[in-house]
């Protein structure tokens, strides 16, 4: 089984959606930041122990070969990477940066309006503009502080 998959399956199986994972170059460290949708305050301390103690268990099993294990929050500047998490946060403002330019531009802020026929629509100062997914690079929440 491929590591990610075996990480995805592990993860949401506990509950949780595994948002992203880093891996070190040599492969000696994994990285991981999960989330929990239904989970008001998002996750926490706990929730980053539970995943890590089972995930160390069936890496041990499936005799992954790595030194450490790190199991966090994806944070108040979530990266957006699934075609769901395009949907889920339509209306939040978001940073942009393209794999090719349009227009002449890679980078982009805007109000997430959603995925809509695989394109992310994005309201810009200058109008509404359209990505195709596959041409996103990076995609974070931008952090509101009150």
């Amino acid at each position: 089984m491929d590591l990610h998959d075996l990480l995805e399956k592990t993860v949401t199986g506990l509950g949780y959606e595994l948002v992203d994972v880093e891996q070190s170059p040599r492969g000696r460290v994994l990285r991981l930041f999960i989330d929990k949708p239904d989970k008001e305050r998002g996750v926490d301390i706990d929730d980053c122990a539970l995943v890590s103690n089972q995930l160390s268990r069936v890496l041990t099993v499936e005799n992954v070969d790595y030194d450490n294990l790190e199991v966090s929050s994806p944070g108040m500047d979530r990266p957006l990477k699934k075609a769901v998490d395009f949907e889920r946060f339509a209306g939040s403002e978001i940073q942009l940066k393209l794999r090719l330019p349009v227009n002449g531009r890679r980078n982009f802020n805007g109000v997430l309006h959603g995925l809509q026929d695989g394109k992310v629509r994005l309201q810009i100062d200058s109008g509404e503009v359209e990505f195709d997914l596959g041409n996103i690079d990076k995609a974070r929440l931008v952090p509101k502080f009150d």
